[in-house]
């Protein structure tokens, strides 16, 4: 009688309890491996960020002359180190311009002028004037700024950084945040790696990216269970992607009070089978 009694009781709770751990085992290992499939695979093509309207250009410009130099870099600016942590956008005394500090150990503190590209896609520079960036990756711009402020200096060096490249990080995660990302581009394992990584009730099979494509919001699935995700075309993160890790039921049943209560009616349920059975003597 007391067998037939325990296992009333424990049975339940114990198959509960196995088909939860198996469940959980598939579903947060990363990268798993598919049946038959390679070790080797191939890897999604690198993104190449183009400048559009709205960003922040930092366009440091130098030549064997620093004082002829000073009249193209005329904005103080704060510093600029790198930590991949989001900040936010302070305007200086031009409306052209606009400083950003971003903070990270990994790169050198420099200081260096920001220009906001208007909605035509122009930039102002000193002496030159207006510049067309809009569409053109930095390298291309850097080659045309150079151009062109080489009437004014001898052997011009210019550079061109995006000082606005960011992507946002939300859901279940242990760091939701929007990052700044100072070298310009960043995958997908590694935006979760700044946010702190999933937490346990993460959805690593269904992770949501919103991406803006023509003016359109897309809305793209990853499973980061799957080695599929390297040669996905959401494994390169761009500019002002939003990455959402929905929650699990796991997680649901934490804030739900039909959950939290299932374990009390449970138990309340047991002890009216023990009774029963007991009666039944």
């Amino acid at each position: 009688m007391k067998k037939t009694i325990c296992h009333y009781i424990f049975l339940p709770f114990i198959i509960i309890s196995c088909l939860s751990s198996c469940v959980q085992q598939r579903q947060i290992a990363y990268f798993q491996k598919a049946l038959n499939q390679s070790d080797t695979i191939g890897v999604a093509q690198a993104y190449i960020p183009k400048i559009q309207p709205g960003d922040i250009l930092a366009i440091p410009i130098g030549s064997l002359n620093p004082i002829a130099s000073s009249f193209f870099n005329p904005y103080s600016s704060m510093p600029v180190t790198s930590d991949n942590v989001a900040t936010s956008a302070t305007p200086n005394s031009s409306n052209t311009a606009t400083s950003t500090s971003v903070t990270a150990p990994s790169l050198v503190q420099t200081s260096v002028p920001g220009y906001l590209v208007d909605a035509n896609g122009n930039i102002e520079l000193p002496l030159v004037g207006v510049v067309k960036v809009a569409g053109l990756t930095t390298i291309t711009a850097k080659d045309t700024i150079k151009n062109r402020v080489g009437k004014y200096l001898k052997d011009p060096t210019v550079t061109v950084r995006f000082l606005n490249y960011k992507i946002s990080v939300l859901g279940e995660v242990l760091r939701p945040s929007v990052y700044v990302i100072p070298n310009e581009t960043i995958t997908l394992p590694e935006a979760l790696g700044l946010a702190g990584d999933m937490t346990i009730f993460g959805k690593r099979d269904n992770v949501l990216i919103i991406r803006d494509v023509n003016g359109k919001k897309e809305f793209g699935r990853v499973n980061l269970n799957s080695r599929d995700l390297f040669s996905s075309p959401y494994y390169y993160l761009h500019a002002n992607d939003v990455v959402y890790v929905e929650p699990s039921k796991g997680r649901i049943a934490q804030t739900d009070r039909t959950y939290q209560l299932l374990p009390v009616v449970l138990s309340a349920l047991s002890f009216l089978s023990i009774i029963v059975i007991y009666s039944k003597k």
